[in-house]
């Protein structure tokens, strides 16, 4: 499984803590992450509420989950914008 954790704090690199100790895991990436997030995955220079860059990222690195950190992008509507761009 390849997971994307957006986010750039000290909730996200808990989180990623955890998911990187998952068997399933294949590669994790942190967006934008930070010092400590890079000791367990890849940071990547992504914009949590720049919507159409995480899509893209998202869709180029074939990403199977999405943990979304900041209350921020879920308030302005992360989710929706991507279930929207998914069609029927």
């Amino acid at each position: 499984m390849r997971v994307l954790i957006l986010g750039s704090g000290g909730r996200e690199h808990a989180i990623g803590w955890k998911v990187a100790k998952s068997s399933l895991l294949e590669e994790l990436f942190f967006g934008p992450g930070n010092a400590g997030t890079s000791d367990i995955g890849s940071n990547v220079d992504l914009n949590p509420m720049d919507f159409s860059a995480v899509e893209d990222f998202v869709r180029q690195n074939h990403i199977n989950m999405i943990v979304v950190g900041p209350e921020a992008p879920l308030a302005a509507g992360i989710v929706r914008s991507f279930c929207q761009s998914q069609g029927p």
